[in-house]
Formats: C-alpha cells, sequence, structure tokens
C-alpha cells in the first residue's frame, strides 16, 4: 500500500489528489491521508507530497468542469474538517464522480458520498454557530479582534459574514488551534496569516482589559432572569466548548 500525505490545506491536498492518480498504481492500491502522521502502519510506504498552485487549479478545473460546482463546494467543505481520514474520503468521491458526473452528489448510498457529506455536514453547521457566537474586544483602541478555537477550520466559511457587515472596520479573527488569523483591513479585501503565540498572547491580554467586555458582561448578567434559568436548556442551545472564548462567560 502506497500512502500519499501531505500537509493540512486545501493547496497540498489538492495537490496530494492529483500526484495520487497521476502515479497509476490503481486505486484500491494507494491511501491519502494528511499529516501528522501519528502511527505508521507496517508494510506501507509513505510519500510525502509538496503543494503546487498549478496542479491545484487542474484538480479544481476538473472538479468543475467533469462533476458541478456543488461537487466542488462540498468537497472545499470536507477539507476543513479536522478528521485526519477526510483526504481519502474526498479522493474516494472524486473516483465516483469522475465516473458518474453530477449525479454522484445523489448516490446517497454510496459509503464514500454519505461520509463526504457527513464531514460537509459538520464543517457547515460549525462555521454558522461561530458566526454567531463569534465576539471581538478592542485592541490598542484601532482594530477588534476575536480568538476562536473551531473544531474544523472555518476562517473562510466566517469571513463573508462578517466582512459584509463590517467593511469600513479595522478587525481580524485568530484561530488559536491552528494559530492562524483572517485580517480584514477597513475597505479592503480580507486575508489570512499566520500568528505567533506571542501575538496570541498579546491578545490574550488585550481582550482582559478591554471596557467594552466588561459592559458587555454586565449587561449579559443584567438582563438575564436567575427565576428563570434553565442552564439544561441553555446547553442545548450553546454547547460548553463554545463559551471559552465567548466575552459573557470568561
Amino acid at each position: 500500500m502506497i500512502v500519499f500525505t501531505c500537509h493540512d490545506n486545501f493547496e497540498s491536498m489538492m495537490t496530494c489528489i492529483y500526484d495520487a492518480w497521476a502515479a497509476r498504481l490503481g486505486h484500491s492500491n494507494v491511501r491519502l491521508m494528511t499529516e501528522p502522521v501519528v502511527e505508521p502502519e507496517l508494510f506501507c510506504q509513505y510519500r510525502h507530497v509538496n503543494a503546487d498552485i498549478e496542479k491545484c487549479r487542474m484538480v479544481i478545473r476538473s472538479v468543475r468542469c467533469k462533476i458541478s460546482w456543488n461537487a466542488y463546494q462540498d468537497i472545499y467543505r470536507a477539507a476543513l474538517h479536522w478528521d485526519p481520514s477526510k483526504l481519502d474520503i474526498i479522493y474516494r468521491f472524486l473516483v465516483l464522480g469522475f465516473s458518474y458526473g453530477s449525479q454522484v452528489t445523489r448516490m446517497l448510498g454510496n459509503p464514500y458520498v454519505s461520509a463526504l457529506f457527513k464531514l460537509t455536514r459538520k464543517v457547515t453547521n460549525e462555521s454558522h454557530q461561530f458566526r454567531e457566537f463569534i465576539r471581538f474586544s478592542r485592541l490598542n483602541d484601532q482594530a477588534l479582534f476575536s480568538l476562536i478555537e473551531p473544531k474544523c477550520n472555518i476562517l473562510t466559511l466566517v469571513a463573508p459574514h462578517f466582512a459584509d457587515r463590517m467593511p469600513s472596520e479595522n478587525w481580524l479573527i485568530a484561530d488559536k488551534k491552528r494559530k492562524m488569523a483572517l485580517v480584514h483591513p477597513a475597505d479592503q479585501d480580507y486575508f489570512l496569516t499566520p500568528v505567533t503565540p506571542q501575538e496570541l498572547s498579546h491578545m490574550e491580554e488585550a481582550r482582559k482589559g478591554d471596557a467594552y467586555s466588561s459592559l458587555w458582561k454586565a449587561f449579559f448578567n443584567s438582563v438575564g432572569v436567575e427565576a428563570r434559568a434553565n442552564y439544561r436548556c441553555q446547553r442545548n442551545f450553546l454547547p460548553l466548548w463554545y463559551r471559552k472564548d465567548m466575552t459573557e462567560f470568561s
């Protein structure tokens, strides 16, 4: 078994799919996974693949033209999941897609199609929840910032929502888990950039001393009716793991 591995980003994954397909080893003889490889298997040969923008574009163009735009969107969202087996699921989905065309998205009885939609549904739901749960603080009275720690890599999915609602504000959303930040300069396009642990620590300290955070906490506590508190019901709508980066619960 030949195992093709790559870094956990979309460009590397599409390049890995291209190289695995171009190797012509037989689909049943290859497996794809994202790094790090925690437990290498015996009798498997591992091949690392580096990102290649041109190969990535060729895969994207093939998916859009030979399958459908909706299939490409599903693949993109599935690639943002945390599951290390997502890349192999996407590969098997493409094997079917290039054979059956656009109708592959309706073949929910196939295990690979259903597995891909399961990944897509998780990423979509989490991005929808974070659009509601993200809280901003003021950094040096110049920019708004938010620290989040999602299970999936959802920064590019929440970006259009906030860019549409705060087009003339300087703001950033930092993913502490992946050490990446979504940066939006006022009246410009947003972009992704890596952040250092020191920068994250600085933002943590700035969030603690933000006056607007204190006002929001006071408002949250004042509007609550203690006699009508239902914490079990509250956890159904707002799971505990979302709260660690929400101002009113910090």
